[in-house]
């Protein structure tokens, strides 16, 4: 019997490429006077590739940036300020999130989250996207002193739930970080498809987030 479904954040329910191109396309043009020695679209393609998808914090993308484009007008440390006080103003969602978070919370589900990243950074992303109130858990890593796919982080979620890994589904976009780091644990996995990667090891893998209240309605049937 399924009682409790745990999400990953970036990739699965907030659409960070989109979220990430909106953000430097504003932040170029909030800081004009300091960047304007850079073509806009070269600044945006070098941030996107030094931040590759995520995975490098921002204080080490921002001073790669600062050093080969030579900025003088701003210093690292104020464009990663920018970064981490403006980003939760671009957050997008993917299709259907809401929509799936009630149709799930109808069919009277526990809902947890676990997001690898900074505490206080990845809460006001929540909030910009107004869906905080839907869960039951939320498992920020900087927070709890462990990140995925260390199971620790995965058993806290599931303890304060007060569920068992054969109870739970985790949905997560990272094959191994979210997906298979969850099936070890005892859960079921779900891929939130993603491009980046040609497969993973899931019970089941969606394109639409509006697909998965259908696909808990059957298992919760088995």
């Amino acid at each position: 019997m399924i009682k409790a479904i745990i999400f990953d954040l970036d990739g699965t329910l907030l659409n960070r490429d989109v979220s990430i191109e909106m953000f430097v396309d504003c932040q170029y043009d909030r800081l004009n006077i300091e960047l304007s020695h850079i073509p806009k679209d070269t600044y945006t393609k070098r941030f996107i590739e030094l931040d590759q998808r995520g995975y490098v914090w921002k204080d080490k993308v921002y001073q790669q940036l600062a050093a080969e484009f030579e900025v003088k007008e701003i210093t690292w440390e104020e464009l990663l300020q920018d970064y981490l006080s403006q980003f939760k103003n671009h957050c997008m969602p993917f299709p259907n999130l809401k929509k799936m978070l009630e149709g799930l919370k109808s069919q009277n589900l526990l809902l947890g989250m676990i997001t690898n990243g900074f505490g206080q950074f990845q809460m006001d992303n929540l909030k910009s996207l107004q869906i905080e109130k839907y869960f039951d858990v939320i498992l920020v890593s900087e927070w709890e002193g462990i990140k995925k796919p260390d199971p620790r982080i995965f058993n806290k979620a599931l303890n304060i739930l007060n569920v068992q890994p054969n109870e739970a589904i985790f949905v997560g976009d990272h094959p191994e970080n979210d997906v298979l780091a969850a099936k070890k644990v005892g859960m079921k996995g779900i891929w939130k498809k993603d491009l980046l990667w040609r497969n993973a090891e899931a019970d089941f893998i969606v394109d639409d987030l509006g697909e998965l209240p259908f696909i808990i309605e059957k298992l919760m049937k088995e």
